[in-house]
């Protein structure tokens, strides 16, 4: 793995407000103080509960949003994509107009977005659909657009939100081989994942987040324990996460 660093999150930090009732105000703070790095050529693992903060996180980095405390470090202008179900296509166009524009939001210039489009199409096994508007597809069939976009296209940095689905077991089975082979090449790679085993089968480093913050980081096999634990103590404790992070 190189040991270049391709971001840098320093005591980052995301919180939104909001209003109860239409009245009193409230700061939600959803990621607190994150100190992490990714290198290029990694694919590292986030593993936590629902709610953790891990949406947020992978906003960030995607640029989506910025952090509202702390820093976002990169030394370069980097292409990143999120790879998460529904892709934020415009709903109006074309499959493969869309996928003209991700290429090109990607850096690609227009000729050899357009001659992305080909592979684009053929792997994501959509036939004519490719040329109706998104809003007639099914949500597998945006999943399905939007992950032959990514694999089809190169990038600095692959984000994928575990809650994308593939369609049928032919075509997850087509995207699992091909997500191996991006790990297993110099693809960057950051995998988002309520499972630790999901996390411990294709990651070789990881970071466990609780409540938005960092519970710990490093060797995937021991987060993934730490993680596994914590869980297994809140079932025993119905619950309560302060006892289980008590025990």
């Amino acid at each position: 793995m190189n040991s270049e660093i391709l971001l840098s999150a320093r005591s980052m930090e995301f919180s939104y407000r909001s209003r109860i009732w239409g009245f009193r105000r409230f700061e939600y703070k959803v990621l607190k103080g994150l100190t992490f790095d990714i290198r290029r050529g990694e694919t590292l693992g986030i593993m936590g509960r629902n709610g953790c903060g891990k949406s947020s996180l992978l906003r960030i980095l995607n640029g989506v949003v910025a952090p509202t405390g702390g820093e976002l470090v990169t030394s370069e202008r980097i292409s990143r994509i999120l790879l998460t179900l529904g892709m934020g296509f415009d709903q109006s166009l074309s499959g493969r107009d869309n996928a003209m524009l991700s290429a090109m939001l990607q850096g690609y210039d227009r000729q050899a977005a357009r001659e992305a489009l080909e592979s684009i199409k053929e792997f994501s096994e959509l036939g004519d659909f490719f040329e109706r508007p998104v809003k007639t597809y099914s949500s597998g069939m945006r999943s399905r657009l939007g992950f032959a976009t990514a694999m089809k296209t190169d990038v600095d940095l692959l984000l994928i939100d575990e809650t994308l689905s593939v369609g049928d077991q032919h075509f997850k089975r087509k995207a699992e081989k091909a997500m191996m082979e991006k790990v297993s090449s110099n693809q960057t790679v950051v995998f988002v994942s309520h499972s630790g085993k999901q996390v411990e089968k294709v990651c070789s480093r990881a970071l466990w987040l609780e409540d938005g913050l960092i519970m710990a980081e490093g060797d995937t096999r021991e987060v993934s324990r730490e993680y596994r634990r914590f869980m297994d103590k809140l079932d025993e404790s119905g619950g309560d996460v302060a006892w289980a992070q008590s025990k």
